[in-house]
Parts: C-alpha cells; structure tokens; sequence
C-alpha cells in the first residue's frame, strides 16, 4: 500500500500561487505512489483562514487528519508560521518527515 503523506507546504499570502503550487506538489506525491493530502485544498473550499474559530477548528482537524498520515512532505523554499506547527506535531508523534523543496 501506497504510503498516505500530508502536504505540508504554505496557504496564506499569495493564495492563489500557493495554491496552485499545493496542487503540483500533490501531483508530485502521487506519481511518486504516495496517496497525498493537502488540507489546505480541502478546508479552504468551506472554511475562512482569516475567522480565528474556523482556522483554530481546521487546526485541530488537521492534528486528527496527521494521526492517519504515515509521512510528512514539506514543499517549498520558506517554512510558515503554521507550517512550523504542523512539523512540530509530526515530530513529536515521530512521524517520518522529508523535505523536497520545490519540485
């Protein structure tokens, strides 16, 4: 079975190119036979990252969603404030983690 890796790249600031760039990044994840997951493609399509109880609420889900991940995958040249969050929590419940910069 296809490892299931979390896409942990960045949403905020220029959403539109990151979002596109979260795309690729899944893509990347499935050719190489992962089963990718990117929730900031998901929750951004019904919740509003700028409304503190929905973005504390999608922080939460995520913590849920990363317990099922079997790997972490950090895209991108810079690290984000909740991308930091998001690797904390994989290496404290020691999560294989690999970084790919971008692809």
């Amino acid at each position: 079975m296809s490892p299931i890796v979390y896409i942990c790249s960045p949403y905020a600031g220029n959403v539109e190119k990151n979002v596109a760039a979260a795309r690729k990044y899944c893509h990347f994840a499935y050719e190489n036979d992962a089963l990718p997951f990117a929730p900031h493609l998901l929750f951004s399509q019904f919740m509003d990252d700028e409304n503190p109880d929905e973005r504390r609420d999608a922080m939460i889900m995520v913590e849920i969603i990363m317990d099922l991940c079997d790997e972490l995958w950090i895209f991108g040249d810079e690290v984000s404030h909740g991308m930091a969050a998001k690797i904390g929590y994989a290496k404290k419940k020691f999560k294989k983690i690999r970084r790919f910069g971008d692809v």
